[in-house]
């Protein structure tokens, strides 16, 4: 057998690990699909009537569902980095990946089987994201074109978030640490376009918001989904999602060539 050859049976032995364990723990599954799903229905049925008016021509008021979905279909990436994290950290911390790197093996399918199997389970959470929000009202206009390009930018988001959980759970020394640090990129969303328009921050807030990466990723999706204006929020998102999956890359690798030590 060739080495490219070893290497993909390597990665598809140890994606069914990871695919086998994620069925066995739906918690966690379970975790990524509920945070977007209870902020849905608390900004739709609590606050909608209330933020909606703000923006109605953006597809606000009665159909606030419409604006507030991307920023939380984001949201899920974000919570797909932390059960990634968390189960990297598991890994971690009982030995498996060490007995992994003992193994002859091709060792980057480690990795790559990780990679692949979190991406998955983060792409279908947005599936069931995306089906409540269908339940409670969502209607896009986007043709299938559009519906193509709104998949290849989550699948792009989705791949940078989780080399940035691969990371956070190889550098966190314990199981706490790795479920905690992802928790900011969580909130990310609030502080920018998913819940309101930022021009309807204060100054210093809305220069943070119009500058962190889920904006344009956000703007995007909606612009996609529904029809609103771009602009130049696509070839942002892009480079954000270019950047953060280096980011996440060249850090998951630096703590997986090293011995960890206490």
């Amino acid at each position: 057998m060739s080495t490219v050859t070893y290497a993909v049976a390597d990665s598809a032995t140890l994606l069914r690990r990871n695919i086998k364990n994620q069925l066995r723990y739906p918690t966690t599954a379970l975790s990524i699909v509920g945070i977007p799903v209870l902020f849905l229905l608390l900004f739709v049925y609590v606050f909608g009537n209330v933020l909606g008016e703000g923006v109605a021509p953006l597809g606000g008021g009665d159909d606030y569902v419409n604006y507030v979905l991307p920023g939380l279909i984001i949201m899920t990436a974000a919570t797909g980095s932390l059960g990634t994290a968390v189960s990297t950290s598991v890994d971690m911390t009982e030995g498996i990946i060490a007995r992994f790197k003992t193994m002859a093996i091709f060792r980057p399918a480690i990795l790559i089987a990780r990679v692949i199997s979190s991406v998955l389970q983060t792409l279908t959470s947005m599936a069931l994201v995306l089906a409540v929000a269908w339940a409670m009202g969502f209607r896009p206009n986007a043709t299938p074109v559009e519906w193509l390009a709104a998949l290849a930018l989550l699948a792009a988001a989705s791949l940078a978030l989780t080399w940035l959980g691969v990371a956070f759970g190889l550098a966190a020394k314990t199981l706490d640490a790795a479920s905690n640090a992802p928790f900011p990129l969580i909130l990310l969303p609030f502080v920018g376009s998913g819940i309101v328009p930022t021009d309807t921050m204060p100054t210093g807030l809305r220069y943070f918001a119009e500058y962190q990466p889920f904006t344009p990723m956000i703007e995007t999706l909606r612009g996609l989904l529904l029809g609103t204006e771009i602009g130049n929020n696509a070839w942002i998102a892009v480079a954000w999602c270019a950047g953060l999956t280096l980011l996440g890359f060249v850090w998951a690798m630096k703590h997986f060539n090293k011995d960890r030590t206490n």
